[in-house]
């Protein structure tokens, strides 16, 4: 095994030993990745590489000197302990690096998820599966295998065993009507116009071959077709121009799973550190999770305290403002904002944070009214109190309250990091179903 072996095999081992999705999600350091990289830190990989002994012994070579003279002393490197400049290649990082696809299919391992993304606008139609039938078409797409079954079908429905009809036919006294009568209690589907023509057909002398029809009976056995199909195999297979089916390619929509996930945030002053820090572990990795699940993800980011306004990811999680807060001012842009998102073609997350504290009424007269307004997938509040609720923090409960049991609201709270993953899972999950 060569080296370049051993740092393929120590690559994948470093991937066994990555931190724990759950644990990197509630304690990791969720900086160092990117919007469309997640970088999860390795627990150990010591990546190979050669070391010079710096003993002085001897060795065998090829050189100028005799054998047994020993080798020199390694001269300093750059970079090294003996001083030199730095080197400027880069090192082997101890993270693994996965994409939000990636990101999203272990998420739903590790919490048990089942979300499917829904395709909603329409980029091509184009030909499917040949299920659909029609009754023209080209001779290549003759659906040969259903014609034969419509034209067996029907042999064995009306074929019988002429042979045995022309033999009935010669019992004395017996005629069309009387044959026609005999051949219907036994089930034998022949016409009446058939037997008259077979009996036309029988010179008058053979017409009383069998004096009644216990001989005839005595001396022959009817066949039906099964068995005579069974044993000879199929002559003749009636088909009929109705009998044809050409199969049709079944027309396909392909739809774009596209999303717009709009994050709101309370910046007032009660959201210090701890709170802020609650909100960024657990809208970080939804905003992974969504955009490894869709082919096209974009975000909205909303701050707000008394009044909303729209920021860029980069300041979302650490702005803070000093002013009060009114959580209906940050729906109210969210409603003007995703008009340039129509839900027919866009599916729609609505996902808000912070504390619960909110000013007198405006949850149950503004807010509430709005998220029934807003239509979404989904929409979401998690709470973050790291030291328990505030008397006066009761937007979570009163939203909840209000749409307990709904399949398109989910609230969760968050305490401290140990209550990340289950908020995470309280939100997916409740989309889900």
């Amino acid at each position: 095994m060569g080296l370049r072996d051993d740092l393929d095999r120590f690559r994948e081992v470093g991937e066994h030993n990555r931190e724990d999705l759950s644990e990197f999600i509630q304690y990791g350091d969720l900086g160092e990745s990117l919007p469309d990289e997640v970088r999860v830190p390795i627990k150990i990989v010591d990546l190979p590489e050669f070391e010079y002994d710096r003993r002085d012994q001897g060795g065998v070579g090829q050189g100028d000197a005799d054998v047994g003279d020993p080798v020199g002393e390694p001269q300093p490197q750059p970079g090294g302990e003996e001083g030199g400049e730095p080197g400027e290649e880069d090192g082997e990082h101890e993270y693994y690096e996965m994409d939000p696809e990636e990101f999203a299919e272990e998420l739903d391992e590790e919490l048990g998820l089942e979300l499917e993304p829904k395709g909603k606008r329409v980029v091509e139609e184009k030909d499917g599966p040949y299920t659909e039938l029609t009754r023209t078409g080209p001779d290549s797409t003759l659906d040969f295998e259903r014609m034969f079954k419509r034209g067996l079908k029907r042999k064995l429905a009306m074929d019988f065993d002429e042979e045995y009809l022309r033999e009935l036919l010669r019992v004395a006294g017996v005629g069309p009507s009387r044959a026609f009568e005999y051949a219907r209690e036994d089930s034998v589907p022949v016409s009446k116009a058939w037997l008259t023509e077979a009996y036309d057909e029988i010179p008058r002398e053979e017409r009383s071959a069998y004096a009644s029809l216990d001989e005839f009976e005595a001396a022959n056995d009817y066949t039906s077709t099964t068995e005579r199909i069974r044993a000879g195999g199929i002559d003749h297979v009636p088909f009929r121009r109705e009998d044809e089916r050409y199969r049709h390619p079944q027309t396909v929509e392909e739809r774009e799973r596209n999303v717009v996930v709009v994050n709101v945030r309370d910046v007032s002053g009660s959201m210090r550190e701890k709170k802020r820090e609650l909100v960024e572990r657990t809208f970080t990795p939804l905003d992974w999770y969504l955009q490894g699940k869709y082919d096209n993800a974009e975000f909205v980011y909303i701050a707000h305290d008394a009044e909303a306004w729209e920021v860029e990811r980069e300041e979302f999680f650490g702005i803070r403002s000093g002013g009060g807060t009114k959580i209906s001012s940050a729906y109210d842009l969210a409603a003007e904002l995703l008009e340039q998102y129509p839900f027919d073609d866009w599916n729609r997350y609505v996902f808000a944070a912070g504390d619960s504290e909110n000013s007198s009424n405006d949850t149950e007269e503004r807010v509430i009214p709005l998220m029934e307004q807003i239509p979404a997938n989904l929409h979401a509040y998690v709470e973050t109190q790291p030291s328990g609720n505030a008397i006066n923090a009761t937007h979570a409960e009163e939203v909840e309250r209000h749409f307990g049991g709904s399949s398109d609201v989910a609230v969760a709270y968050v305490a401290g990091p140990e209550d990340v993953t289950d908020a995470i899972y309280e939100i997916l999950s409740t989309e889900a179903q």
